[in-house]
């Protein structure tokens, strides 16, 4: 796993503009089928916006029909952590990148076969490296 990466809330702000500060760093969510990365068909990897971490691959990402980007599975099971989240008057699970701890999207156990898990990312707090 990666080293863990900590800057103040100026260096975080001044790196990642105020949508992908707005995701990652304060929990924000992008409106639905907004995101650049949502109907991305390329492969390769998703990385995190905040930290350039790989998170996801483009072989688990699938048309989840949310209007999110969302992946069966992590790239690697450390690659990502979770968390409860009560906010909103629901349960819910967040998912946040392990190495720099920004908020991600949520993960929700009604995804397709293998794992049956659908982690619905916003498309702010990726950045797509495509295959060589």
């Amino acid at each position: 796993m990666s080293e863990k990466v900590h800057k103040t809330d100026e260096e975080w702000r001044a790196e990642l503009g105020p949508e992908r500060y707005e995701v990652l760093r304060r929990k924000g969510t992008e409106r639905p089928f907004t995101g650049e990365l949502n109907a991305n068909k390329d492969d390769g990897s998703y990385r995190c916006a905040g930290c350039g971490t790989e998170l996801f691959r483009s072989d688990t990402k699938f048309d989840s029909g949310t209007g999110w980007p969302s992946f069966w599975q992590p790239s690697a099971p450390e690659a990502v952590s979770t968390e409860d989240d009560r906010s909103l008057f629901t349960r819910r699970t967040e998912v946040l990148c392990s190495t720099c701890e920004g908020h991600l999207g949520h993960v929700f156990e009604d995804g397709p076969n293998p794992t049956g898990m659908r982690y619905c990312i916003n498309s702010a707090a990726l950045k797509f490296e495509p295959d060589d």
